[in-house]
């Protein structure tokens, strides 16, 4: 008759049962190294000392995390409880492991042993396309909700580019999302200046707050001190009932001033104060509400000359303008143009890898073009072509031809040429596809060496998938 096992009561492995398991992590794993309670090593086997290119003479004894940055290890030992599946970078590595506590016969930690299961994702691809599948679908339920509450639909990842002013860009924002201070975002239209403004307030610490964006130049002049402070009842025909405005609705929160070039004179002169008092009145009210909102202004005109010609209080200027992010048009980031068609092509088919490529070629005759409505136009573009032409698995440069009328090319000519000859000039000749690839590489290794060769954040940096990264890689190797 088999016996039943009965647990010894110990809350996980002890020192006995690791040396019964030691051959086994030898043979079977890609790497093992044990700990004592101090978290300093007292073994190592030889495929973790090739992968770490280390001798185990000069690591044991030493510190774990002295050779280990990232390792989890000392958590470990300080919790008793194990990590049976984790993901440890190391070197741009991704190392899938598996940390487990070890116990003496009166409960207490005595170390910890950890083996590396994987040192290749690829075993793992559907487990990770699953997961792929599952956050697209969260965040596009997050995006569905945000559009019925006050919540925002975008992270900084959602501000694509990986120019050196993209990045600029994307460092400027994350400083502005660690401090309280007022924010500027000076750009030409359809730059990406809400993204970023709702960028910053989703990494900030009134993340789970209100989001309240107001786009000054929609709304009749006549409305606005309504709209900002709110209105109580009886302050005019129809007002029935207290209604709050903005800056009541933003309480805890961000208010988004879109478009603050456009507000009349005598409105700034109350918006300054309600910014230097943290206090509002309703239009009709005698009564006075403490609000604590942080304030993010966007303007596509030129604030400082407004205060110079009298049109843009000064001291309202100085207040709004603490920190400021020029958000650069798409003419001036034309190396970014590649992997937002690859983002915006995506998006516009409900997914990544479910949408037409885009050729080279169609890629060098959009840099030819001025993009007045910066990346706003080219989403419209890119709807556009793929409207006209469903179908298609590519958007080359004849279909894009038909939605840029202006730069459709002269019969006979080859793709990417110009009426000038002069050779060697980007934007002429067969030199203006080679530009614009050279700009791509460009934005790709800027982003490899900003994530120190990890290519799971640089392709993050970039706004693609990583197998898109993967494709890019192997074109332009």
């Amino acid at each position: 008759m088999p016996h039943s096992y009965r647990p010894t009561g110990i809350p996980g492995l002890t020192r006995e049962m690791i040396d019964a398991l030691m051959a086994m992590f030898e043979k079977a794993s890609a790497g093992a190294i044990a700990v004592d309670r101090e978290s300093r090593i007292t073994w190592i086997n030889d495929s973790y000392c090739r992968l770490l290119g280390v001798r185990e003479v000069d690591v044991i004894g030493r510190p774990v995390r002295r050779i280990i940055p990232h390792t989890r290890m000392p958590e470990v030992v300080a919790s008793g409880d194990p990590l049976l599946l984790d993901i440890m970078e190391h070197d741009g590595q991704q190392l899938v492991v598996t940390r487990l506590p070890y116990f003496d016969e009166g409960g207490v930690v005595t170390g910890a042993i950890a083996c590396i299961l994987y040192d290749d994702l690829q075993p793992l691809t559907p487990l990770v396309a699953r997961y792929r599948r599952l956050h697209q679908d969260l965040q596009a339920a997050r995006k569905a909700l945000a559009r019925h509450a006050r919540g925002t639909r975008y992270s900084l990842s959602d501000f694509i580019g990986a120019s050196p002013a993209a990045l600029e860009v994307k460092r400027k924002a994350r400083l502005a999302a660690g401090r309280e201070m007022p924010v500027l975002l000076q750009g030409e239209t359809g730059t990406g200046k809400e993204v970023l403004a709702q960028a910053v307030h989703a990494a900030s610490t009134r993340a789970e707050r209100p989001f309240v964006a107001v786009n000054v130049a929609a709304i009749p002049e006549n409305l606005l001190e309504a709209e900002f402070f709110g209105v109580a009842a009886g302050a005019y025909t129809g007002a029935g009932k207290n209604r709050d405005g903005r800056f009541q609705l933003a309480h805890g929160g961000t208010l988004f001033l879109d478009e603050v070039g456009d507000m009349p004179l005598p409105l700034q002169a109350k918006l300054l104060r309600a910014l230097q008092e943290g206090e509002v009145e309703s239009l009709g009210s005698n009564q006075v509400q403490a609000v604590d909102v942080r304030v993010i202004a966007a303007t596509s005109r030129d604030l400082g000359q407004m205060t110079s010609d009298g049109t843009f209080r000064s001291d309202l200027y100085y207040r709004l303008n603490v920190m400021e992010i020029a958000v650069p048009p798409l003419r001036d980031r034309l190396a970014d143009l590649g992997i937002l068609c690859e983002s915006l092509l995506a998006d516009l088919s409900d997914g990544p890898g479910l949408g037409a490529e885009i050729t080279d070629e169609a890629l060098a005759l959009l840099a030819r073009h001025h993009w007045p409505g910066n990346i706003r136009e080219l989403r419209n573009v890119l709807e556009r072509a793929l409207t006209l032409n469903e179908n298609a698995e590519s958007l080359d440069h004849e279909v894009l031809a038909q939605v840029l009328p202006d730069l459709e090319l002269p019969a006979g000519t080859a793709p990417g040429a110009a009426d000038d000859p002069e050779p060697g000039v980007p934007g002429r000749g067969q030199t203006l596809a080679a530009a614009v690839a050279s700009a791509e590489r460009a934005a790709i290794e800027s982003a490899l060496a900003a994530s120190r060769g990890n290519r799971s954040q640089a392709a993050r940096l970039l706004g693609i998938s990583r197998s898109v990264l993967y494709q890019k890689l192997d074109r332009l190797s």
